[in-house]
């Protein structure tokens, strides 16, 4: 994609399990995007604090999500590296559906 192309906005956060964040955007789709990589730089390693982490919270204008004047996600990043949030519950079925599998 250009860096002209419009992105949607954030709508609203929500921080989950393994560092991972809901995000919902304000054309209805909603992505869940993994932090976990990002916890080796510099930038967002105070994230590995679970109290700083679940502070997240959506940019008053959407551009963002932000957990203090140092440390945010554009929403570009968060849309394009997000999965989106019917694939990710497809995936979690299969790794149910093949936890209940019995042995042989």
């Amino acid at each position: 994609m250009a860096t002209s192309d419009v992105y949607p906005k954030v709508k609203s956060v929500q921080a989950l399990a393994n560092k991972r964040l809901r995000v919902e955007f304000d054309n209805g789709e909603a992505r869940v995007y993994d932090c976990m990589p990002l916890l080796d730089s510099e930038v967002f390693a105070p994230l590995r604090n679970e109290a700083l982490f679940r502070r997240v919270r959506a940019e008053d204008h959407g551009y963002a999500v932000i957990w203090n004047d140092e440390i945010d996600l554009a929403e570009s990043e968060l849309w394009l590296n997000g999965t989106p949030v019917a694939a990710e519950a497809e995936f979690t079925e299969d790794l149910v559906a093949r936890d209940r599998k019995p042995s042989d």
